[in-house]
């Protein structure tokens, strides 16, 4: 006899009483399940689902080409209990092509169609400011090459908002070429994120908000760990007097709102205003 185990989670049956599942690029060991539950209430578990594409290269065209696997690890989320799944990675919703209006439908249809709530990181950002009522944005684009932030840029422009500035840490004069930042796998020195946001606010100081694109990280942790963007946030608003969003910390606000929680540690502005 087949025992068949069933398709719909009770909450007696639920490990914890809130379930979150993030997914991330495919080869990218990712932290976004590690600082999520770090900084949430015992009440929250996280899973993480690595995507499987055997040739990624990390190319846009390929994560156009595979965006039908956001459904497979909704659905996959939703048959394990979870009751917010968080799509990690800023440059899918613009890869897509589905434009602003698109990737909310193609959110709105997922989490319908499964009973839970998706989210994508990409459009997390745009939710985020404006819930802030921000309009001008500078944009530390970080590690991304060209083509991957300035499609962050034209889809931030097309969702309202006054991009004043943009460029990552070559354009910033950090390395001399693309090829040295990516020699370094998203993982930099630690005193960079203060060097390379005092230099984006130079450049846009009329800026409402400063935000930094894709899920980088800087030695900046106990004996030179790397830490997301997540753990530098108050430090950085300190600084620069102005609030300081990274797609990571867009996300994890996003996640906590639909579950109706806060964090359980101290945070910046955007995750405090919950």
């Amino acid at each position: 006899m087949t025992m068949l185990m069933p398709e719909d989670w009770r909450p007696e049956h639920k490990l914890f009483p809130h379930q979150v599942g993030f997914t991330c690029p495919p080869f990218d060991y990712d932290a976004a399940p590690s600082d999520f539950l770090r900084m949430a209430p015992e009440t929250v578990g996280v899973h993480g689902w690595m995507l499987h594409v055997p040739d990624y290269k990390h190319g846009l065209n390929q994560r156009k080409q595979n965006f039908g696997m956001m459904e497979d690890f909704v659905h996959c989320m939703a048959r394990n209990g979870v009751d917010v799944a968080g799509q990690v990675g800023s440059n899918w919703v613009h890869a897509s092509g589905l434009g602003v209006e698109g990737i909310r439908q193609h959110c709105e249809d997922l989490s319908d169609k499964y009973g839970v709530r998706f989210h994508m990181a990409g459009y997390a950002m745009v939710e985020a400011l404006r819930a802030m009522n921000v309009e001008k944005v500078a944009l530390n684009a970080a590690y991304h090459w060209p083509e991957w932030w300035q499609g962050t840029v034209g889809f931030l422009r097309e969702a309202g908002f006054d991009v004043l500035w943009a460029g990552n840490f070559h354009d910033q004069g950090w390395f001399d070429s693309q090829e040295a930042v990516n020699d370094c796998r998203w993982v930099f020195d630690g005193d960079l994120a203060a060097k390379s946001f005092d230099y984006v606010a130079e450049q846009a100081p009329n800026a409402d908000a400063y935000l930094i694109n894709g899920m980088c990280n800087f030695r900046s942790g106990p004996d030179g760990l790397p830490q997301r963007p997540l753990h530098l946030t108050r430090m950085l608003e300190d600084r620069l007097g102005k609030p300081v969003i990274g797609h990571d910390t867009a996300l994890y606000w996003r996640v906590f709102k639909t579950l109706g929680l806060a964090p359980a540690t101290p945070q910046g502005r955007l995750l405090s205003s919950l």
